[in-house]
């Protein structure tokens, strides 16, 4: 198939490119953002409707995986005009798009969409209420991808792990700490379950093929606290001499609200059998042993 991707640039992005490449897949990679690293990426800014449709035109893709977002949860909070004219207007005018197109849609969507307040994690069923921007901008993106198209796979995926050098999230942090300090604090009160970016490619991969059309959930196994991959960190680096903390997400206030937890199980997938996602722990290792070891 002919696929274009958006924020092909980032750390999800870079490891869907390899693998839909790797399943035979004619790629367009795009991006807002280009680097010396990404020649291969053309610029394409979502929010520019003229623009995806001339591209679109022009390529006619099969399918168009839409990863680009703005993801900085507490820029979010204080961007809010800006973080709807990417996350909500951005994605209506793939799906715009795609409706014209007659093509499929597969939009990477958040657990960040409900409030936290479950205490099991959460299934496609359950209802969502977003506590911030962020999560409330994604769950327009879901709702303008349900209104304009039949042919779609709305993707709520988990903490992102993954991306090597492009990595700036928890887990590249971690490492950098763990260079740095002999003793770390970790937030414990907080829960989620980790993605590998590989696993979750992959993944999407062979959903697609299936062409059940519709909402899930993607996540590897587990749930856990950020304090308990700190701790696995620790463990897989052999760091004997580092000490973490567990602290309470007051002792690190942020300017945007977070629920207790954004933990998921991918319910759907396994009533499916195509439940292909690992424990979070093995994803975890497998990443470190690539890229930090």
């Amino acid at each position: 198939m002919k696929i274009l991707i958006t924020g092909a640039n980032g750390m999800l992005g870079t490891a869907l490119c390899k693998t839909l490449k790797a399943h035979k897949h004619k790629i367009l990679a795009t991006d807002v953002l280009t680097d010396n690293d990404s020649e291969s990426i053309e610029r394409l800014d979502v929010i520019n409707k003229d623009e995806i449709f001339r591209l679109s035109y022009e390529f006619r893709p099969d399918v168009i995986f839409h990863l680009a977002a703005k993801t900085d949860v507490d820029k979010c909070e204080s961007q809010i005009e800006h973080a709807y004219l990417v996350n909500a207007i951005g994605t209506e005018n793939v799906a715009l798009v795609c409706q014209q197109l007659q093509v499929i849609m597969v939009y990477i969507s958040t657990a960040a969409v409900f409030d936290g307040n479950k205490a099991e994690p959460y299934v496609e069923s359950d209802h969502p209420n977003p506590v911030n921007i962020y999560g409330k901008t994604k769950l327009e993106g879901e709702r303008a991808v349900e209104r304009l198209l039949n042919k779609y796979f709305i993707i709520r995926a988990g903490w992102m792990i993954g991306g090597g050098k492009k990595d700036e999230k928890f887990v590249a942090k971690i490492v950098r700490l763990l260079k740095e300090k002999k003793e770390i604090s970790v937030v414990n009160d907080k829960f989620g379950s980790p993605v590998f970016t590989k696993d979750l490619s992959e993944c999407m991969a062979n959903l697609l093929a299936t062409g059940r059309f519709g909402l899930y959930h993607i996540a590897n196994k587990g749930m856990c606290s950020r304090y308990d991959i700190a701790c696995q960190i620790v463990k897989l680096m052999d760091k004997k001499d580092v000490t973490v903390k567990p602290v309470s997400s007051a002792s690190f206030p942020l300017p945007a609200p977070r629920g207790r937890s954004e933990a998921m199980v991918n319910l759907k997938l396994k009533l499916l059998d195509l439940d292909t996602m690992r424990p979070w722990q093995e994803a975890l290792k497998e990443y470190l042993n690539d890229y930090f070891k």
